[in-house]
């Protein structure tokens, strides 16, 4: 059977696993209060990545809750026990979530190389460790399969499907950020056919990679068991400047989906002066439109 003809069965599986999830929360959810947003932001954004200093700073801006790392940057990096163990004394000194870990290959390697999963299996280790829900995947461009010629995204999917098991015995998902469609990479995910396996949805990189039209209608295309995380920027500009993304268009359908996640910012900024800010003002916009 080929990968193509597989895609039916896996998403029927995958379907029916989802459902049981997603009734579970709702049942959880129903027993109380909504949870209120969560409002996090990248250390590379705060230009303090590979730092354990960067908690404090995150800790003075009001409404942010979470801190998402690089798993491969600073020295040592998050590939040292010791250095985990900083970080999450760090964060928990300042009341600080660490929603996700980017930055998770290590020198040289990519999504498709022979190595991959032992760069998954590692930032899986860690994020167990430090209680992040999620580790980011990126691939652009070259590193980026065709989703038309299964001899290119096979290898992709059988290297997800390889290390989904030992992230979801973690209570880790694997984030796909990534330049594909928002068509393709539901099928990526499909043929994973893993809940532990979803997408990292960045609106600003549909764009920069030519899927902008398509941003905001790929919120309700891939739906809430497809993405595990959303990052939100703007460039160097503030969320609610104009530019390429209708991010109230796209919080309104955040919210028809149901997506109960992390929005995490990966702004641009000139300094970490800047950072506090940009982000002060964007937090005040985020919270507006997602408190619907």
């Amino acid at each position: 059977m080929d990968m193509e003809s597989k895609l039916t069965r896996r998403c029927l599986l995958q379907t029916v696993g989802m459902a049981m999830v997603g009734a579970s929360l709702t049942h959880a959810a129903s027993a109380g209060k909504p949870e209120p947003p969560k409002i996090g932001i990248r250390a590379a954004s705060m230009r303090m990545a590979g730092t354990p200093d960067v908690f404090k700073v995150a800790a003075t801006i009001p409404g942010i809750q979470g801190v998402e790392l690089q798993a491969t940057a600073g020295k040592p990096n998050l590939r040292d026990a010791d250095a985990i163990r900083r970080y999450k004394k760090e964060a928990q000194r300042w009341g600080m979530k660490i929603p996700a870990l980017a930055g998770i290959w290590d020198a040289g390697t990519t999504i498709r190389s022979p190595k991959a999963a032992e760069s998954v299996l590692a930032s899986i280790r860690a994020a167990e460790i430090l209680g992040a829900r999620v580790i980011l995947a990126a691939f652009f461009r070259k590193d980026a399969p065709n989703m038309t010629d299964e001899t290119a995204y096979g290898p992709v999917v059988s290297m997800l499907q390889k290390v989904a098991k030992p992230a979801a015995d973690a209570g880790v998902v694997i984030g796909l950020e990534n330049s594909l469609s928002p068509a393709d990479d539901r099928k990526l995910v499909d043929l994973v056919g893993h809940p532990a396996v979803a997408v990292y949805y960045d609106l600003y990189n549909m764009d920069v990679y030519g899927h902008g039209k398509e941003a905001v209608g790929g919120i309700e295309l891939l739906g809430k068991n497809r993405i595990c995380m959303v990052h939100v920027k703007n460039g160097k500009l503030l969320v609610e400047e104009p530019g390429p993304i209708d991010w109230p268009a796209a919080f309104r359908a955040f919210h028809r989906i149901g997506y109960a996640g992390w929005y995490v910012y990966e702004t641009a900024h000139d300094s970490v002066e800047d950072c506090i800010r940009d982000t002060k003002k964007n937090n005040d916009f985020l919270r507006r439109q997602i408190q619907l």
